[in-house]
């Protein structure tokens, strides 16, 4: 019994560290994005990053980034910076560079602890979905007292939007209408994207692939790409 328990754990875990190291096809994705750039292909967010990629990052500019959160990022979204470009051409909106968030419809720089954006050192808290939106008054209050209404709504707001809930994890694409995705960098999620939907009360939850697996880095992005060449594909 407990040789099978360990045998079946290993295997568990073996299956978890391929999914997370697995490899960016970097001179597919550069060839694919150039080939996709000289087409009038109808992708959501192609008008915005026109399938191009921003330069590469320099290492040394990833490790001070990590010194400074004390973090490690996650191996196949380190090669995306320093392999294939610091943001651009993605799902939606497209990559943030690094440390970069979306805002008043170009690129602000998001800090730290910054009521938005958690602590990056301390664990990702979720595991499972969440959506804690019990508190949140009524409208039918605002007939009665308005002021408590929104009294209420902003306790509420305060705690559904509380950075804490995002710890360990950095945002990095905007899907529109204040809908993003974050990659958690510590924790048990660590390496896996999670999916931001607060901003029409649907709380965060893992970002699933077709397959109804857990995403992460490489194999959203690589599922994105798959996706526009075979619309390109199927319009022929």
């Amino acid at each position: 019994m407990c040789r099978e328990r360990a045998r079946r754990s290993y295997h568990e875990v073996s299956k978890r560290y391929t999914l997370l190291v697995s490899e960016l096809d970097t001179s597919r994705i550069t060839a694919a994005l150039a080939f996709l750039q000289g087409l009038q292909l109808r992708a959501f967010g192609a008008d915005v990053h026109g399938f191009r990629l921003n330069p590469p990052l320099p290492e040394a500019d990833v490790i001070a980034f990590e010194n400074v959160h004390n973090v490690s990022l996650p191996h196949d979204f380190r090669q995306f910076l320093t392999d294939i470009g610091d943001g651009g051409a993605g799902p939606f909106y497209g990559v943030f560079p690094l440390g970069k968030i979306d805002e008043n419809f170009g690129l602000g720089t998001w800090q730290e602890d910054d009521g938005f954006v958690g602590v990056l050192s301390e664990p990702f808290p979720l595991g499972q979905e969440w959506n804690e939106i019990a508190s949140q008054p009524s409208a039918e209050l605002t007939e009665g007292d308005e002021s408590e209404y929104w009294r209420q709504m902003d306790n509420f707001q305060n705690t559904y939007w509380r950075s804490s809930l995002v710890n360990g994890a950095i945002p990095i694409c905007h899907e529109g209408c204040d809908l993003r995705i974050w990659l958690v960098l510590t924790g048990t999620q660590a390496g896996y994207l999670w999916e931001d939907r607060r901003s029409e009360y649907a709380g965060l939850k893992p970002l699933r692939l077709t397959d109804g697996s857990s995403a992460t880095f490489a194999r959203w992005y690589e599922a994105w790409l798959n996706d526009c060449l075979n619309s390109k594909k199927n319009d022929q």
